[in-house]
């Protein structure tokens, strides 16, 4: 399933790579964990995916200068950001404005509109992304402002900035 025509932004700009490398770098530890206490706080995410836990989903946040690679096998989870042009080869392709991809995440956006509007531009196994999405959809509260509120009264601002300067 995919939209088209393309809307989304792919082509990676001159100078991009290295600035998109930097980045992967800075923002990985801070991955790192944000994603452990998520599965930690939220096993059941696990259960709900299934068979696609060995899912590599593709998180593309077409504003940002890297993509992120999702792995939710609880045993050997994977939650890296790599450079656009370093992609793994992905089961699930989700393409969208950072924002956009962050509402989704705690259900404050319906994706059914957002990919029939081509806000948002899915490829791949389709199954895995709504068995991902009905899994987010189950967890109680906001994985957003769980993952701001690990980073104390910074992480609180630094969401509330976002919130503010990402209309969608």
């Amino acid at each position: 399933m995919s939209a088209s025509p393309d809307t989304l932004p792919r082509t990676p700009r001159p100078g991009v790579s290295a600035m998109a490398r930097l980045s992967c770098l800075i923002v990985q530890p801070v991955l790192t964990r944000v994603v452990r206490r998520i599965a930690k706080r939220h096993p059941s995410l696990f259960a709900r995916l299934g068979p696609h836990q060995g899912t590599d989903f593709v998180i593309d946040p077409v504003e940002l200068p890297f993509a992120l690679h999702l792995r939710p096998d609880p045993q050997a989870l994977v939650f890296r950001a790599v450079p656009r042009g370093a992609t793994p080869e992905a089961g699930a392709t989700i393409r969208g404005k950072f924002m956009l991809l962050l509402e989704l995440v705690d259900s404050e956006e319906d994706g059914d509109a957002a990919f029939f509007s081509r806000d948002l531009e899915v490829t791949g196994d389709t199954e895995a992304v709504v068995r991902l999405r009905n899994a987010l959809d189950d967890v109680d509260g906001s994985i957003a402002e769980e993952t701001a509120e690990m980073f104390g009264p910074p992480g609180r601002a630094i969401l509330a900035r976002l919130r503010r300067a990402y209309p969608t």
